[in-house]
């Protein structure tokens, strides 16, 4: 079966993006309308996050979304067959002086980014950084997905431009082991999602919401005395990115702690705000807090 998906998927990526993007149409249609793909989590979390907006407000943010979302899926397919040209003059990439001149100092770089966009076109970073061909590894950390068939897949277009990709339960180790051997390295780390049961958090306001923040990140960029960034997606038109470096911190060790989590919240809400169907709103992202609200207001009630 596996073998069936990758050939269909092989053949549509060797169509232009053109006629992807009317699949891509139907599709959209079909997850809002037909299917109403995850419709009433996307409908809370819009409400609770924008409740000065009028319910047309967000229903036109949902349908953009939706339809974003479906761009994201026939994309991300393209990446299976598209050239280093193509890529490059539809993701741009801004201010990479910065992690330039962080690497040239001889810092390893943590970059900060989200469910925002096309983040799987994040990966052609490699083609616009003078040290990848060098002296820098670039890497992200992914959780692998249970099937076996589908996470071969996902790495393999993760992979496309060079980068790495390593699993979250090795990440210290294995970013040690390349800087031991001499390779500096940029690493990307998802930060956006919600927290699983026992990862340590940072509650912090976030787009109207107490939202708990994994710390896991600025955890790991402290123990390494790595910079961080935040890579900040600007969609700029169907199938046309921009991303844009910002600077976080030239060095975590130094940071208070709570800090580079704080800023990276902080700039991330700036990048929703500007333009609200980009992110991920299908995400259950406050599923812990309305739980652990829950139990509170229970606990309060028997006192």
């Amino acid at each position: 079966m596996m073998r069936i998906i990758k050939f269909i998927l092989s053949g549509a990526a060797h169509l232009p993006l053109g006629i992807l993007y009317i699949f891509a149409d139907a599709v959209s249609v079909l997850l809002f309308h037909i299917v109403r793909y995850r419709r009433k989590v996307v409908g809370e979390n819009l409400e609770s996050c924008f409740p000065e907006l009028d319910k047309a407000a967000r229903r036109r943010i949902a349908r953009s979304f939706y339809r974003n979302f479906a761009d994201y899926v026939v994309e991300t397919v393209k990446l299976l067959h598209i050239s280093n040209e193509e890529m490059s003059r539809r993701m741009e990439f801004g201010n990479m002086e910065i992690i330039e001149s962080l690497l040239d100092s001889g810092r390893d770089v943590t970059a900060y980014f989200a469910h925002c966009g096309n983040w799987e076109w994040v990966t052609s970073i490699t083609l616009h950084s003078r040290h990848a061909l060098t002296d820098t590894r670039y890497c992200q950390i992914y959780r692998p997905l249970n099937n076996r068939g589908f996470d071969a897949l996902m790495l393999g277009i993760r992979s496309r431009f060079g980068t790495l990709s390593i699993p979250k339960s090795t990440a210290f180790r294995t970013l040690l082991r390349l800087r031991r051997s001499g390779i500096r390295t940029v690493t990307g780390f998802m930060s956006d999602q919600k927290a699983s049961h026992g990862d340590p958090t940072l509650p912090l306001r976030f787009l109207g919401r107490t939202t708990s923040f994994i710390t896991g990140t600025e955890t790991l960029a402290r123990k390494t005395g790595n910079a961080a960034v935040y890579l900040d997606m600007h969609k700029l038109g169907r199938g046309h990115y921009r991303l844009t470096v910002r600077l976080l911190s030239e060095n975590v060790a130094l940071e208070p702690a709570g800090s580079v989590t704080s800023r990276y919240a902080a700039m991330l809400e700036e990048t929703i705000r500007r333009n609200p169907s980009i992110w991920l709103w299908s995400h259950r992202r406050w599923k812990w807090e309305r739980q652990d609200s829950n139990e509170q207001e229970t606990a309060a009630t028997h006192e």
